[in-house]
């Protein structure tokens, strides 16, 4: 079955763009019907953040979107991205993603020159959230989204990328 769904997406284009008439909850819900199966079954995680990566950064038009995967329980290295050259590598509790790694919650920064610590590896970002991948009561990894504008994270971001980090762990 695995080879049959692999062959079918190798021949197909999709696209995650919604209609902008559509509400931010709205969107989220779309995409996640788009994409779920799209990255169903795929076992090698790598691929389905990187293929998440791309299809979050068409589908919303983030600034930055990426990864950034535990690494000798000290450090975050980066994985998949879509968007300008990043820091590659994150100590545990520093910046945004190290300290959404300590803490294992979501952090959303409605101002990153407010943030105690903030990581500036774009000076063109103006706000970030960042969602802990955790599987088996333990984070693996981190989903950071910046936008270059103040504030444009909101709970409807939360649960939407939550939702999303929840179908990469599942994948």
């Amino acid at each position: 079955m695995y080879r049959k769904r692999t062959i079918y997406f190798e021949h197909m284009e999709p696209t995650f763009t919604s209609s902008p008439a559509l509400s931010k909850r709205e969107r989220y819900e779309q995409f996640l019907t788009e994409f779920a199966p799209f990255i169903e079954g795929e076992d090698d995680r790598i691929s389905a953040m990187a293929n998440t990566a791309a299809a979050l950064h068409e589908a919303f038009g983030f600034f930055w979107v990426g990864f950034y995967l535990v690494h000798d329980e000290l450090w975050l290295h980066l994985g998949p991205f879509q968007g300008s050259v990043a820091c590659s590598r994150i100590r545990h509790g520093r910046g945004v993603c190290g300290t959404a790694w300590a803490k294992a919650q979501t952090l959303i920064v409605p101002d990153v020159d407010a943030f105690p610590g903030h990581i500036a590896c774009s000076s063109l970002s103006r706000s970030e959230i960042v969602v802990p991948m955790i599987n088996g009561g333990k984070v693996i990894g981190v989903l950071d989204i910046d936008s270059d504008c103040l504030d444009a994270f909101d709970e409807d971001d939360r649960r939407g990328l939550e939702a999303v980090v929840k179908h990469i762990i599942s994948a």
